[in-house]
């Protein structure tokens, strides 16, 4: 797998406000970490459910290869997940200006000064 890669991933069970179900996740972390066999991997995932005027919480993208709705990545979601919840191999990938977008936002959210 590779940073900017979308999977399909079981979020289950979940607790509270947290995004479950089986849904794409965007691969978040290092290619250094996936490439060593790290048991774990940082994602962020995706809904399906658009809010309009989110920014920095929400980044939009449109449907692409085996994606097959438009959805927004939920920055505010950022988790560390055991790679036995991914269940498939790469549906999408982000373009490299996306993946410096969602870097941005996420600076934003954790509180990161660039």
């Amino acid at each position: 797998m590779k940073r900017g890669e979308i999977y399909l991933a079981s979020l289950n069970p979940k607790k509270g406000d947290e995004i479950g179900k089986i849904r794409p996740v965007l691969i978040y972390q290092s290619d250094m970490l996936n490439t060593v066999g790290h048991t774990t991997t940082i994602v962020i995932p995706l809904s399906t459910k658009l809010i309009d005027d989110a920014y920095p919480l929400r980044y939009r993208i449109e449907k692409r290869q085996a994606l097959d709705h438009d959805s927004d990545i939920v920055i505010d979601q950022i988790r560390s997940i055991d790679n036995q919840r991914l269940t498939s191999s790469a549906i999408a990938s982000l373009h490299p200006y996306e993946m410096d977008d969602i870097d941005s936002m996420v600076s934003i959210v954790l509180g990161i000064k660039k």
